[in-house]
């Protein structure tokens, strides 16, 4: 699901606000043979193959949605840090260590949750991650959006993310749903050239 970018908070009630990491989107799939896919469908999990652990030690029939990320010291994304990683496609001595940042769940137990709501698919993910996994971080949710941007700006994160309550997921589509806002300047004109 894609996002629609506003250059300002929802301020209706009924939405859910997140941090916006800025990273590469990946889909997981977790258990005995955990995958990360690419948004353009790049098979990523030799790229970042700590995670691969991690997702192994999940039970199967989990498909999750996120960002994988080099944090900081205070937890903030740094993308070319990232991108360097990255680069190279796999592990290396000296490599940034990463953290899948995850933010939903698209199939429980083999079960498709895309047409459940948002809020469910939430619970279910924390319930997946209850237990701490080095390298998985569950992305929580706020309602308010207003107090989490001024958050983000006061700590150069990236922007955040809102999406409507009761929203469910449509896969490859941008949806009014789902909309970001980002910190002014975020992302430079200078940034690297894919």
């Amino acid at each position: 699901m894609l996002l629609c970018e506003r250059k300002t908070i929802p301020r209706e009630p009924g939405w859910h606000f997140e941090i916006k990491y800025d990273g590469y989107r990946l889909l997981a799939t977790t258990g005995d043979a955990p995958h990360l896919k690419s948004r353009n469908g790049a098979n990523a999990t030799t790229w970042f193959p700590e995670l691969v652990d991690a997702l192994a030690a999940l039970p199967s029939g989990y498909i999750t949605d996120g960002e994988v990320c080099v944090l900081d010291d205070i937890g903030k994304s740094d993308f070319e840090r990232l991108h360097a990683r990255a680069r190279r496609k796999g592990w290396y001595r000296g490599a940034d260590p990463v953290a899948y940042c995850v933010f939903d769940l698209l199939v429980s137990k083999g079960r498709d949750l895309r047409e459940q709501p948002i809020e469910r698919r939430k619970a279910s993910l924390q319930k997946l991650l209850a237990e701490p996994q080095t390298g998985l971080l569950y992305v929580d949710s706020v309602e308010d959006g207003a107090w989490l941007y001024g958050h983000a700006l006061a700590l150069g994160l990236e922007g955040v993310v809102g999406k409507r309550a009761g929203s469910t997921y449509r896969a490859g589509e941008r949806s009014r749903d789902w909309v970001k806002v980002k910190r002014p300047g975020a992302v430079p004109p200078e940034r690297f050239k894919r």
